[in-house]
């Protein structure tokens, strides 16, 4: 069963109150998307920290009803 694009920015927004997430679906299938994550809790962490937080939002899916998922992730230029 394949994950919606509105339940991946949910789960993402409830871990990150603040960000801003953009989801692509990539091939229209609901397996694979891309994503673009910006928010303020990013600061100060690197790449790999960042995105640790996105999958870690994503609650063990990645990988399993979630196929692929490009992720961008940003901290708000202020």
């Amino acid at each position: 069963m394949a994950m919606d694009a509105h339940e991946i920015e949910n789960m993402i927004k409830a871990a990150l109150p603040d960000a801003v997430v953009e989801i692509k679906d990539l091939a229209g299938d609901g397996d694979h998307y891309a994503a673009t994550v910006t928010s303020a809790a990013f600061k100060g962490k690197s790449r790999v920290q960042q995105h640790q937080m996105v999958y870690a939002a994503l609650q063990g899916r990645m990988g399993g009803v979630l196929h692929a998922l490009a992720l961008t992730t940003a901290v708000p230029q202020n």
